[in-house]
């Protein structure tokens, strides 16, 4: 589940009122809600950056399991889990059966605009574009500075 991050206190108070018992993991990005022993991991913080609720209004009501509930487009969450990519964490093989799901639902651009110089999540970008799944060229980037031209 993703609050803004500007939310996150009354999202406390609002599930520990319906009875969800509410932890604080030293991670200060989400808060973890149990209720009869499963566990609800609630994000404000996506890839290190605040959930605003413009990105929040930016979901659809989909029904999943026989329930409505609101979902993200798949740009965003494409770019955050792009951006959460490192040195600890850089398993390109899980992301290739979801990235290949969505694929033409996906703002390729916003995409490469949003990770540019995460070299992760380049290096990324440029597996899925040589495999065929983005558009052709996604990976291509415009040097961004006169300096880096001229070198």
């Amino acid at each position: 589940m993703v609050v803004p991050e500007a939310d996150v206190q009354a999202a406390v108070d609002s599930l520990a009122a319906s009875g969800f018992d509410i932890e604080r993991p030293p991670e200060d990005w989400l808060f973890k809600a149990y209720v009869d022993g499963d566990l609800v991991d609630v994000l404000h913080r996506l890839a290190g950056v605040p959930v605003e609720r413009e990105l929040i209004e930016t979901a659809t009501e989909r029904e999943i399991l026989g329930v409505r509930i609101p979902v993200l487009p798949p740009t965003p969450i494409m770019i955050a889990k792009l951006l959460s990519l490192s040195e600890h964490y850089a398993d390109f093989a899980a992301l290739l059966p979801p990235v290949r799901a969505v694929r033409e639902q996906l703002d390729w651009q916003e995409i490469a605009d949003a990770v540019k110089g995460h070299p992760f999540a380049e290096a990324f970008l440029l597996l899925v574009d040589r495999l065929g799944i983005t558009e052709p060229g996604i990976s291509d980037s415009e040097p961004s500075s006169e300096q880096d031209r001229a070198d």
